[in-house]
């Protein structure tokens, strides 16, 4: 049943329309990753890291601030730039496995991305949803990531031993 509350109905217009805004931006600007690095203290010698992301010049670092105030969740880091470019680039990072999974997820299936994002983030999920079953600690289970997060090398003959 709608609220009669005239403040309680302008803030979720208000959310609609942040929601909204904040689809859009990641449909630009935004990306879900999953990295597999080398490490010696892993059992068979890699770690799996899902993360999402959304940059922006130093200019536009209010935006990613609005961002994350919107999910409560993640950090803001600056990649500092030694090139021709005149500002530092700003990088909205999610990291942690149980924000991703009960925040940014959730608000992704339910706000669904317009662009080719849409096809990375349900690779996304695939991963993520491996590791919540634990699969990332096995062979078996690297490999398929592997195999997701590269589908030009599905049918590589590459033994995960050798590069990922």
């Amino acid at each position: 049943m709608p609220s009669n509350n005239v403040s309680h109905a302008d803030n979720q217009q208000e959310r609609l329309k942040l929601s909204n805004w904040i689809v859009g931006f990641v449909d630009g600007e935004g990306c879900f990753s999953v990295s597999i690095f080398k490490n010696r203290t892993s059992k068979y010698g890699f770690q799996v890291m899902p993360e999402f992301v959304v940059t922006q010049g130093a200019k536009s670092v209010h935006v990613l601030e609005e961002i994350k105030d919107f999910f409560g969740c993640g950090s803001i880091f600056v990649n500092r730039r030694h090139d021709n470019h005149n500002e530092n680039i700003y990088r909205f990072c999610v990291r942690s496995f149980k924000d991703l999974q009960e925040i940014i997820i959730p608000f992704f299936k339910e706000n669904q991305l317009k662009t080719s994002k849409k096809n990375d983030f349900t690779i996304f999920c695939e991963v993520i949803l491996l590791m919540a079953n634990r699969q990332h600690l096995s062979l078996e289970g690297l490999e398929k990531i592997r195999q997701l997060k590269n589908p030009q090398r599905l049918h590589a003959e590459v033994a995960l031993g050798d590069k990922i």
